[in-house]
This record gives C-alpha cells, sequence and structure tokens, in this order.
C-alpha cells in the first residue's frame, strides 16, 4: 500500500546497506516493481479458495545453521505474521545467527504466495471450465505449480492441527550448526547439482 516512490528510496538504501554501486538501485527498483506490479494484478480476487489450512515446509541453509521444520499455516489468520514466527522460532531454537531469521520469514512468505497464486489460478480455470472451455490449462499449471502442490501431495490437503504420534517426528524441527568441513561439503554438493 505505499506509494510507488517508496519504492525508489528503498532501493537506495538497499544498495547503501548492502555497499552495492549506485548501478544496482535501477535494478532492484525494477525488480519490486515487476514484483508489485504482478502482485496488484491479483488484487479483488479471491486469493485463498478451498483448503485454508496449509502446510509450509523449510529447508533451509543460512551460513553455518540449517533448518528443516514442517507445520501448518493457517491462511483466514491474518494476524499471522511470517517475521514474528521467524523471531519466535529463533528465539525458541537459540538461532543466534541475525540472517536466519529473515530466511525463515522470506521462505513462508515465498511458499505463500506460491499457494496464493495457485488459488487464483485455479479459481480462474474453474470459472473458465464452468463456461465450457476445456480445462487443459488447469492440469498444465497444476503440474508447473511447484512446491505448494509438493507440499500438498506430502501432507495431504486434509491436514489437521492434531498430530498422531507416529506424525511427531515429522512437525519437528531440526535446528544444526555446521562446521567449515560441512558447510564446504554442502556448497561442493550444491554446485554438483546445478550442472
Amino acid at each position: 500500500s505505499d506509494p510507488d516512490s517508496e519504492v525508489a528510496l528503498f532501493a537506495k538504501r538497499t544498495a547503501k546497506d548492502s555497499k552495492l554501486p549506485p548501478a544496482f538501485i535501477t535494478q532492484i527498483a525494477q525488480s519490486i516493481q515487476t514484483q508489485l506490479t504482478d502482485f496488484r494484478s491479483y488484487e479483488g480476487q479471491d486469493m485463498y479458495t478451498g483448503e485454508k489450512i496449509v502446510p509450509i515446509k523449510l529447508d533451509l541453509r543460512v551460513n553455518h545453521t540449517l533448518i528443516k521444520d514442517n507445520f501448518l499455516w493457517d491462511l483466514n489468520n491474518f494476524e499471522s505474521d511470517p517475521e514474528e514466527f521467524a523471531k519466535t522460532f529463533c528465539k525458541d531454537m537459540g538461532i543466534v545467527d541475525p540472517e536466519v531469521g529473515p530466511a525463515i520469514a522470506i521462505s513462508i512468505r515465498e511458499q505463500l504466495y506460491e499457494i496464493a497464486v495457485q488459488n487464483v489460478t485455479s479459481a480462474r480455470e474453474s470459472r473458465m471450465n464452468k463456461k465450457g472451455r476445456r480445462g487443459l490449462e488447469h492440469i498444465q499449471a497444476s503440474k508447473n505449480a511447484g512446491n505448494a502442490v509438493d507440499l500438498f501431495k506430502l501432507f495431504g490437503n486434509k491436514s489437521s492441527v492434531v498430530r498422531k504420534r507416529k506424525e511427531w517426528d515429522v512437525y519437528e524441527p531440526i535446528v544444526d550448526l555446521l562446521s567449515n568441513e560441512e558447510v564446504d561439503a554442502l556448497e561442493a554438493k550444491e554446485e554438483r547439482m546445478a550442472k
């Protein structure tokens, strides 16, 4: 809801804080504007049709900290704040690295965004199908939806906040502090997989 003039100011501050050359200011501002335009194209549409409790999966490595966790997020609770969740998570788990909290919040926001986009796309296709059009695009969109669909396959779309005893370990957060050697090995593995 901030005015677009705030984007340029934010880009300048980001470049300055990150000690980036001034040439990055334009690129940062353009990236933000593109994302805002994309987001605003969904305004006025019901982003949360269907299931309101969705699974969120964390599988992150930030510096020397490895985080793995699965939990359910209530899309109807607009008081839920990924940043506040991340801060509380770090405090509860004794994580002191200041970069971990923002990484957790970003991961949650990315997954929520993917779920919202998937729901809007699904709702659009549903309306089109009701008008007698073929549903081929919906099937292709569902196949390309990525993380959100994978999460639904993993946890099922009928999730409950009450867990069966055999599922307790699935929802237990794992936080490991890695040695320099372990970080180097993980980075080498990631590079091999990227090739």
